[in-house]
């Protein structure tokens, strides 16, 4: 048996404001092509379909047809939810899904329950395993202490349970959208931890033939048989130096045999790049980027006025400026003391975040910006009425 394992879709994400609902769709199609060229028959998705629990409704468009698209192709389709999905919304009709061979797994009540498949060397028992929420599971299954560890312990003993009563032949799948130590997390993954704690050991898992790993947004091979896919797409800069795509995995009469990496479309590279405004400009190794999303990091001493327009001239594809934190400056006047005026307060916010004072042009501006800032013309009416006199009064 031949499986595709990814994960992490986050359908209507977006890239700092840049809709990656279309390259999410290219990659749509690829999953498409890969399960023709490479004879999969079976795809399985570890958790967050969707970005959020209430997607837009393109998102869920671009789900049913990738859904629609992949039960009249040669797979069947196996589905958890994650932490990013609403279980409930995305494991709606899913007796009727079953029948076209999208088997979509969302409820706790259904651990240990596989999807049961077979191929001419036996039975394949996938157990989809959605993501669990310690909190909600605590009494229900009796974890005895709220974590995630507990949650999922607990959830592979119901596993263990089922595959014990079956023949000895049958290969196993599981499915587990959870944050396994020895991972490494990047900055586009939401925290699930739980007082704390969010890590799940390694051996939670042992006993399985293949773990398909979803959550971490960056692929990873924790044990030949216990992987992270990772997301289809980059959704921060710190997964610029990710490889994304798939893993292809073969199930032999007694287990696996393999698994292969099938490397995604990158519809647009990520930079970052770091350096002075100039070098930066001017730089002819930089060419390659001209068409990336770029995220800058200006080291000039002091911040270059208009900098983002400048940059965008030549990277027109510049997402994010940032600045370092500036060194303080050994000649710069004290701060203003408590209760100082707001114009002082300000000069000292210009201070702080360029390292250096405020021109005198600049700190005129900020005066007349304060100036309008403290003007009240109702208060002012309010004022001149109250001193005019009573009608009929002494002027």
């Amino acid at each position: 048996m031949r499986i595709l394992h990814t994960s992490d879709w986050h359908l209507g994400r977006s890239f700092h404001r840049e809709g990656l609902l279309g390259h999410q769709g290219a990659f749509v199609d690829h999953l498409l092509e890969v399960v023709e060229q490479e004879a999969v028959d079976v795809v399985v998705v570890s958790g967050d379909v969707y970005d959020r629990a209430l997607p837009h409704v393109d998102a869920v468009a671009l789900a049913d047809e990738a859904f629609a698209r992949l039960a009249a192709s040669r797979a069947r389709v196996v589905v958890s939810s994650g932490n990013h999905d609403s279980a409930r919304r995305l494991g709606f009709g899913s007796r009727l899904m079953d029948a076209a061979g999208v088997f979509v797994r969302t409820d706790a009540s259904s651990v240990g329950t596989p999807v049961l498949l077979g191929d001419r060397h036996g039975d394949v028992a996938i157990h989809a395993i959605p993501y669990l929420d310690p909190s909600a599971l605590l009494e229900p299954w009796s974890l005895g202490h709220r974590s995630h560890e507990a949650a999922l312990r607990e959830a592979m003993r119901r596993v263990r349970a089922d595959l014990a009563a079956r023949p000895a032949t049958t290969r196993s799948v599981v499915l587990a959208h959870a944050f396994v130590a020895g991972a490494t997390p990047s900055e586009s993954e939401r925290d699930i931890s739980v007082g704390g704690v969010s890590r799940v050991a390694t051996t939670v898992f042992d006993g399985v033939d293949y773990t398909a790993l979803g959550h971490l947004h960056g692929r990873h091979v924790l044990s030949e048989g216990l992987r992270y896919s990772g997301s289809p797409l980059a959704y921060s800069f710190s997964e610029a130096d990710q490889v994304k795509g798939s893993w292809l995995v073969e199930l032999g009469a007694t287990g696996l045999v393999s698994t292969t990496w099938i490397d995604a479309p990158v519809p647009r590279r990520l930079a970052r790049l770091s350096g002075t405004l100039h070098d930066l400009l001017a730089d002819p190794s930089l060419t390659h980027h001209e068409h990336d999303w770029v995220q800058v990091t200006l080291t000039d001493p002091r911040r270059p006025a208009r900098a983002m327009e400048q940059l965008r001239r030549r990277f027109p594809h510049t997402l994010v400026l940032q600045f370092p934190t500036p060194a303080a400056d050994p000649q710069a006047p004290p701060r203003p003391a408590a209760g100082a005026g707001d114009h002082a307060i300000a000069l000292d916010f210009v201070r702080h975040v360029r390292g250096t004072g405020a021109s005198a042009a600049e700190s005129a501006l900020l005066q007349e910006a304060v100036d309008a800032c403290c003007h009240d013309p109702d208060q002012d009416v309010l004022v001149t009425a109250a001193a005019a006199p009573a009608p009929g009064g002494a002027g």
